[in-house]
């Protein structure tokens, strides 16, 4: 009997830095292949930016042959600017994936944050730290966008097999808090 196995691209879209995270799901096995950031920062020009984010997220795609998109829905907060940017960011990343012809799918930072952690109000840092734990990240993976984007792709892969993949996050979570009580905020 041949186990299923498929690979997803997640995706933290930026404008500025973009996080991405490559795993490869085989039954309920997941192995990282991929966790980093591009950073975009150095292009001055908006439309630049976006043909960058494209490009690179083609080379992604066909390098890593990936089957499916898990994207981070944008976050309204204060600024409507930053929003819109992150929007089209987002639009350009969809794109390039339905042009590779993948599914995609979206989820909330709080979906997000609730999948990995078992709450929707943690910290960026709170999830980084729980996927370090549950996963042998590569070197690159030390910015917060690329375990963001991590976070997608373990995200979809729960919320597809309707229950927690992998060796069992959440009770590497309640394990995480014995062992670092100071991480948690009062």
């Amino acid at each position: 009997m041949t186990i299923k196995k498929k690979i997803i691209l997640g995706i933290d879209p930026g404008t500025q830095v973009m996080g991405f995270a490559v795993v490869l799901a085989q039954g309920h096995s997941i192995t990282v292949l991929e966790c980093s950031a591009l950073k975009i920062k150095d292009k001055k020009d908006p439309l630049n930016k976006l043909k960058t984010i494209f490009d690179e997220t083609l080379k992604i795609i066909d390098a890593f042959k990936t089957d499916e998109l898990a994207i981070e829905a944008p976050f309204y907060g204060e600024n409507v600017q930053s929003m819109h940017k992150l929007g089209r960011a987002q639009g350009v990343v969809i794109a390039a994936a339905l042009y590779r012809d993948m599914t995609v799918a979206e989820y909330s930072p709080r979906k997000i944050k609730q999948s990995i952690t078992g709450r929707g109000s943690a910290t960026k840092q709170q999830v980084a730290a729980l996927l370090n734990a549950q996963y042998a990240l590569p070197p690159k993976a030390a910015g917060l966008d690329a375990t963001d984007a991590l976070a997608v792709a373990i995200t979809h892969l729960q919320q597809q097999s309707g229950k927690v993949v992998g060796s069992g996050i959440s009770s590497s979570w309640e394990k995480f808090i014995r062992l670092h009580p100071e991480k948690i905020k009062k």
